[in-house]
C-alpha cells in the first residue's frame, strides 16, 4: 500500500508539473465518442444463451470525460448471481472502437476492438480460456432504435464456420 501511494503521489507531482501548456493536450471526446451517449441509462436486458432465458439490468454512463462508456451488468443464470463491468471507447491512434470486459465467472479480462458501421458495432474479442488458452469471439451490437439494442457474441464451431453463444437484447427502462 505504501508503495502505491508514492507512485500516484509520483504521477500527481509529474503532472503538476508539466504545465498547463501540456495538460491542454489531453483528449477530448471526438464524434467517435458521441456515439456511446446515446446508450446512458438504465436497460432490462433478456439473455439467450443457446437457448437458456435469463433476466438481467444495465447500467450505462459517460465517464472520464466523457471518453469511456462504463457499463454495469447484473443478472442471474439459475441460482448463480453475474455481476460483468465494460469500459467502451474509440481509440484515435488506431481508428477503433476499443473496450474492456470483466466479469464474475473469468480471472482475464476480455479486450475488444472493432468498427461502427450504420449503428452496428462490429468487434473481435479476445481473452483466455479455462484452459489457458486464447479464445477469441466476434461481437456485433447493434441499435436497433433509441430504446431497443442486440448484442450477439459468436465463436468459432472449429469447423470453418460460428456458433453463436449468446443474444442479449436490451430495452431501455422507462
Amino acid at each position: 500500500m505504501r508503495f502505491s501511494g508514492r507512485v500516484v503521489l509520483f504521477a500527481l507531482l509529474s503532472f503538476l508539473a508539466l504545465g498547463t501548456s501540456a495538460r491542454a493536450q489531453f483528449p477530448t471526446p471526438g464524434p467517435e465518442h458521441k456515439y456511446f451517449e446515446r446508450f446512458v441509462g438504465t436497460w432490462d436486458a433478456t439473455v439467450d444463451s443457446q437457448g437458456e432465458i435469463s433476466k438481467g439490468t444495465a447500467v450505462y454512463k459517460m465517464d472520464l470525460g466523457g471518453l469511456w462508456l462504463v457499463s454495469t451488468f447484473e443478472a442471474s443464470f439459475g441460482d448463480v448471481k453475474f455481476s460483468g463491468r465494460g469500459y467502451d471507447g474509440y481509440d484515435p491512434a488506431r481508428k477503433k472502437y476499443v473496450g474492456v470486459w470483466i466479469d464474475s465467472m473469468s480471472t482475464s479480462p476480455m479486450t475488444f476492438e472493432g468498427t461502427l458501421k450504420d449503428n452496428v458495432l462490429t468487434a473481435v474479442s479476445e481473452t483466455v480460456g479455462p484452459d489457458g488458452k486464447p479464445v477469441k469471439a466476434n461481437l456485433v451490437t447493434e441499435a436497433k432504435d433509441r430504446d431497443t439494442m442486440v448484442f450477439t457474441m459468436s465463436m468459432p464451431d472449429g469447423n470453418g464456420g460460428s456458433q453463436t453463444m449468446m443474444t442479449v437484447t436490451y430495452k431501455r427502462r422507462k
